[in-house]
């Protein structure tokens, strides 16, 4: 999966630019993108699944440590249940054909998001891209599915509290690390950069408590047309960004 070496390619992106350690990604108009080229929606879910590919090798040679990737999100369960059937299918034969690439580029896959109610075929499929991946100490993928930011934080709240009933936690004792903890995003670094594409500016239920101190970045591109350009364009972006976390300037 990975191109060219990651020091020639950020010396082309240009000099001084900041690479984030962890990089969210909400993939948005693979419809519209289909629509606008009088293709189905399926179609322009495919292409998505290509552009997912080119992220992931330009995250590889840029240095970006962690990326996550909102790819099915809880409310999509609305859609119609062919396209999901395909969603499915298409995450399957996304697994089958570039596992074996992951592993190869030291990519070490993690799945987020509630598991309840998946097909046994597709609870095997994510335990098994977790376990064989699970050493690898390159690019961390998070891929977000059947994930809603708002469900994590009432998990965690509801692990919490069955903690401090059963007296092995202090109520007093909870502050933002114990919640931060109780994540399925915990030991991770929060994202630097949140980016969504299609023009839509909204985060749609995706890390509300990791986005706390996030940059964001709205680019006009459907998802199947991010590619290196769109993401160095990004980096860019980022780069121009002061970063106060509260604070005030130096």
């Amino acid at each position: 999966m990975a191109g060219e070496p990651a020091a020639s390619l950020k010396s082309e992106a240009g000099p001084g630019l900041r690479i984030p350690v962890h990089l969210g990604v909400i993939m948005d108009g693979n419809g519209r993108w289909a629509k606008q080229r009088g293709k189905r929606r399926t179609e322009g879910h495919v292409e998505g699944v290509k552009a997912l590919r080119g992220l992931v090798e330009n995250c590889i040679n840029y240095g970006v440590s962690y990326l996550t990737v909102f790819s099915f999100s809880s409310e999509n369960w609305t859609r119609p249940p062919d396209e999901i059937s395909f969603i499915f299918s298409l995450l399957r034969r996304f697994v089958a054909s570039d596992l074996q690439r992951l592993i190869r580029n030291n990519v070490k896959v993690r799945i987020i998001g509630a598991r309840a109610g998946l097909e046994p075929s597709l609870l095997r499929l994510i335990d098994d891209v977790e376990a064989k991946t699970a050493r690898n100490t390159g690019l961390t993928l998070i891929v977000a599915f059947n994930y809603g930011g708002k469900a994590e934080i009432v998990a965690a709240a509801r692990h919490l509290a069955r903690e401090a009933a059963a007296g092995r936690l202090d109520p007093e004792a909870i502050d933002e690390a114990s919640v931060a903890d109780a994540l399925t995003t915990a030991g991770m670094p929060d994202p630097d950069v949140i980016i969504r594409t299609s023009g839509e500016q909204r985060l749609s239920n995706f890390l509300l408590w990791q986005a706390a101190y996030s940059e964001f970045v709205f680019v006009d591109e459907n998802w199947p047309d991010f590619d290196e350009a769109s993401f160095v364009r990004v980096l860019e972006i980022y780069t121009t960004r002061d970063r106060r976390f509260g604070g005030i300037g130096v």
